[in-house]
């Protein structure tokens, strides 16, 4: 099987020459053919759909993540049946072992599979928006105002993509209030959390996604231990 057993999906790999990103064992990958050998796995798969309301954009998010989990052959005998919690977290349904985040903005759906806790997130970095100060910590605050304008757009969406995936692997959502805990960006795109209700300070992953060299999308992905 791909995940949990290298051998079989590394293969696959090499046959469908599909690349990968790793960075402190998180994958990375934009194909959603892509068999990840091992968890976590986020896969930020680019679509044409637009959708115009919560129901399309749910039901494209559960689409994509079908076509991505139907490639990893844990899901072959049992499929991938995607519920949802009441709180609107995606579940696996035969898979308790599993958990799963999905995200879309912009023409990119982001899908993150992962043994624990698992959020992510994809947000549009606008130069031109006004940045919601009063929702952010204090610490965030004072790193966003030492930024110049485009630098300030991109380092915003970064860390509120960093905060809505964190609130999900929380399973929260953002009914935690998001000046409660503060995101700071790290080299080589990372992210810490900092967050008084817990010990210790989980880090995340971010990337960001380009168009016509500019860049359009900021992603963040983050996995949580149990405290």
């Amino acid at each position: 099987m791909c995940i949990g057993s290298g051998d079989a999906c590394l293969a696959r790999k090499a046959r469908q020459g599909l690349g990968r990103r790793v960075a402190c064992g998180m994958i990375w990958a934009d194909d959603p053919a892509f068999c990840a050998p091992t968890l976590p796995a986020i896969w930020l798969v680019a679509t044409p759909a637009r959708p115009a309301n919560r129901a399309d954009r749910s039901r494209l998010r559960r689409e994509t993540a079908q076509a991505v989990l139907a490639r990893q052959d844990r899901f072959a005998e049992a499929g991938a049946d995607i519920g949802h919690l009441a709180s609107g977290q995606p579940v696996l349904r035969a898979h308790p072992g599993l958990h799963l985040s999905l995200a879309t903005r912009g023409g990119v759906v982001a899908v993150g599979l992962a043994r624990a806790a698992v959020g992510v997130d994809v947000e549009a970095v606008d130069p031109a928006g006004e940045i919601p100060f009063a929702l952010l910590h204090p610490q965030e605050r004072e790193a966003l105002g030492s930024l110049p304008g485009e630098a300030q757009a991109v380092a915003f969406a970064l860390i509120w993509a960093a905060k809505e995936a964190y609130v999900k692997a929380l399973g929260t959502g953002l009914l935690r209030v998001p000046e409660s805990f503060a995101v700071a960006l790290r080299a080589e795109a990372e992210f810490s959390v900092f967050d008084p209700e817990r010990a210790d300070s989980p880090r995340g992953q971010t990337r960001l996604i380009k168009n016509g060299g500019q860049v359009a999308l900021a992603a963040a992905a983050i996995v949580l231990d149990a405290t």
